[in-house]
């Protein structure tokens, strides 16, 4: 049996150096969007309880976060809970809560973080968060605002549609304040108030979505007209590093038009 793994792991490593040769020739990804899909089922399968899955999940994110930072991918865009999530049982959204409060402290001791200047930022209707949680968001806002060589969404209490009601808002306030014009009104405009309007690049050239779903689920509605889009059958907590570069290595292969 040991044989047997220490052969599988070294096909994996093998594996994993020839994916990485082959993706670092072609044209790696700016911005990668990532629906994190599965927890629940992976702790089925573990006859775990449903929340059970999402602290895994949460080390995956960990893990996921340093193997783009080695790939040198500048923006990472995580799609953690949605709007409609708030309507899962009270003690699982309890535990989504708590994590994504220890996973913030977690990654702020992170010295990548500070050393590759990551900026961190939290898209979504943060007012529906729990104030404990509101707060932390802040400071790590706060704490990492002027670096500007990697960007770190994470898209909580998130909602395509949300997003797009709430910029809409904005600038109808602008023009009932006469602060612009409905002649001023354009893509551009637009996208100056969506949630990722910090970012160099707001749309992202790939989105993933793992479990074997087949949809965005609202994930960057607006942004994503033009995404390559990866659907992976590997449920969140299991996902491989080789799985991220067999993603890119996807993304490569296709010939992007937009449109023309």
């Amino acid at each position: 049996m040991l044989r047997g793994l220490l052969s599988a792991l070294g096909i994996y490593r093998l594996y994993h150096k020839w994916l990485r040769h082959q993706i670092k020739s072609g044209k790696m990804p700016e911005h990668i969007g990532v629906i994190l899909d599965g927890n629940r089922r992976w702790a089925s399968l573990h006859d775990m309880e449903p929340w059970e899955g999402h602290p895994q999940g949460a080390e995956k994110v960990e893990e996921f976060f340093r193997w783009c930072l080695d790939l040198q991918v500048k923006t990472i865009t995580v799609y953690v809970f949605s709007t409609e999530n708030f309507q899962r049982p009270k003690k699982e959204v309890d535990e989504i809560m708590r994590l994504a409060e220890e996973y913030l402290q977690r990654i702020m001791k992170d010295e990548n973080i500070h050393r590759y200047r990551v900026r961190i930022k939290a898209l979504g209707r943060l007012n529906m968060l729990p104030e404990n949680l509101q707060l932390m968001i802040k400071n790590v806002e706060e704490q990492t605002k002027n670096y500007d060589r990697f960007y770190l969404n994470v898209a909580i209490a998130y909602g395509g549609r949300a997003e797009i009601i709430d910029a809409t808002r904005e600038i109808a306030k602008k023009v009932a304040e006469r602060e612009i014009h409905l002649e001023d009104i354009d893509e551009t405009l637009f996208e100056k108030n969506l949630y990722t309007s910090h970012l160099p690049q707001q749309d992202p050239d790939l989105i993933i979505r793992t479990s074997g779903e087949s949809r965005l689920s609202g994930f960057l509605l607006w942004q994503s007209a033009y995404s390559e889009l990866c659907f992976m059958d590997v449920y969140w907590p299991d996902f491989r590093e080789i799985d991220l570069e067999r993603a890119i290595r996807t993304y490569e292969k296709r010939e992007r038009r937009f449109g023309k």
